[in-house]
């Protein structure tokens, strides 16, 4: 059987937010200029928008799952209000440090692979944008068609 759908996999800080460092507070997550552009030119070409984001804050305890949870709805809702729908929002709790090391924190492509097999993704026909060198690489092993390697998309100064 051919996979059929495929995805827009988004890294999340420094990709869909400025990334200042484990952003968990609404108050401090500010979205990236063109984000929502690129966005939805891949959702009205029915691209699934599948985020997949390391949280290692969480395993330093710095912020809970209840925080990132909070977090998280609140983004979909602000993607939703630009005629944009989140699929799915992954993340990896994890930090090797803490808790030694596991198949869903990139650069391994445990989350990709968890959407692929949920969403019956055809990850050749499927792109990746992240800010990392893990990001990247995790892509590549899950097999993501196109991979995109950019730096903070905002050119604000912020």
């Amino acid at each position: 059987m051919q996979r059929m759908n495929k995805a827009l996999f988004l890294d999340r800080d420094g990709v869909i937010n400025i990334d200042h460092g484990y952003v968990y507070k609404i108050e401090d997550f500010f979205f990236t200029e063109k984000i929502f552009k690129i966005a939805k030119h891949y959702h009205d070409q029915g691209f699934l928008i599948i985020v997949v984001t390391n949280q290692s804050g969480i395993a330093r305890g710095y912020y809970t799952e209840s925080d990132f949870n909070q977090l998280t709805q609140w983004m979909i809702k602000k993607f939703l209000d630009q005629g944009i729908e989140i699929t799915k929002v992954y993340h990896c709790p994890h930090h090797p440090d803490f808790d030694g090391d596991c198949s869903c924190r990139k650069p391994m492509p445990g989350m990709i692979l968890s959407a692929q097999a949920e969403f019956d993704l055809a990850l050749p026909n499927s792109v990746l944008i992240g800010d990392s060198n893990t990001d990247i690489e995790a892509g590549k092993k899950a097999g993501v068609g196109e991979n995109y390697l950019i730096y903070e998309l905002n050119n604000t100064g912020l």
